[in-house]
């Protein structure tokens, strides 16, 4: 499986479920590290569920069936994404087909394909994951502080209590703020996007579950999953470079968490496998 950085065998959990939320998935360096070592981690961090964000997954960035395919054979339960999720259109019926346990940012205009939140049924336990996205120094999409009051609503009419939303967004203050915004009303904030991941991981005062970024499964030597050349290329030029992903030793980063019956955040930690 690999060195996992943080060891917590002999840590007793008390929670009634253990969700693992794996980092934005880069290419195929990430989506084969993904392959060989997620079920390791799912036993050894006793699991129930498992969110990975695969919005990176295909080569070249987006998402194709192919991939997606590839992360939930892998072990996920549930595939979140972000601005690149729907670059692929090959993607589309594959969003649309609500058997599929994939979800995209829910301020996407109504006529993008998929959805942005689905109910995860584990048996004993249901699960709501809400994808949402940031607007600062994002796409020109809804305003995401306009939608998800509804969508928590929708997803407690159902009668479930845990939730775990995947913002996916570049400006750490957007991230801070909704994550205040939500306190006490889901589980879970977790951002994406930047594929750094960050050490302020904490429980809000309300019992929320929260970190700025959780990471990225992917190749270490890289800027964010990019050959570190091109991207020193584009930044020292401007003009436009066709990213590719190096073949290099890969890292899988996320975070753990653990809910009581009531969906509230008992713990929250990062871990990260190499």
């Amino acid at each position: 499986m690999g060195n996992i950085v943080e060891e917590h065998l002999g840590i007793e959990r008390r929670a009634l479920l253990n969700i693992l939320f794996i980092g934005d998935v880069v290419g195929e360096g990430g989506c084969s590290f993904l392959e060989k070592n997620l079920n390791a981690v799912k036993k050894h961090y006793s699991a129930d569920a498992v969110i990975v964000n695969a919005e990176n997954s295909a080569v070249g960035n987006g998402v194709t069936p192919h991939s997606a395919n590839r992360v939930l054979d892998s072990g996920a339960d549930a595939l979140t994404l972000g601005n690149h999720g729907l670059k692929r259109r090959e993607i589309y019926d594959f969003l649309d087909n609500e058997f599929n346990p994939i979800v995209r940012p829910a301020n996407y205009h109504p006529a993008a394909p998929g959805r942005g939140y689905m109910i995860l049924d584990k048996g004993s336990v249901r699960i709501g994951i809400i994808n949402i996205m940031g607007i600062v120094g994002m796409e020109n999409i809804r305003n995401p502080f306009d939608i998800i009051d509804e969508i928590i609503d929708e997803i407690k009419a159902e009668g479930c209590k845990t939730i775990i939303v995947d913002f996916h967004a570049e400006a750490t203050a957007e991230k801070k703020a909704m994550g205040f915004y939500l306190d006490g009303r889901v589980t879970a904030l977790i951002g994406t996007h930047t594929h750094i991941p960050t050490a302020d991981e904490q429980i809000l005062a309300g019992g929320t579950g929260y970190i700025t970024d959780a990471g990225m499964t992917g190749p270490m030597d890289s800027c964010l999953g990019v050959k570190k050349e091109l991207a020193i290329e584009k930044m020292k030029t401007l003009l436009p470079v066709r990213f590719e992903n190096p073949d290099t030793d890969c890292s899988m980063q996320g975070v753990l968490i653990t809910a009581d019956s009531e969906g509230k955040c008992t713990t929250i930690e990062r871990i990260e496998v190499r």
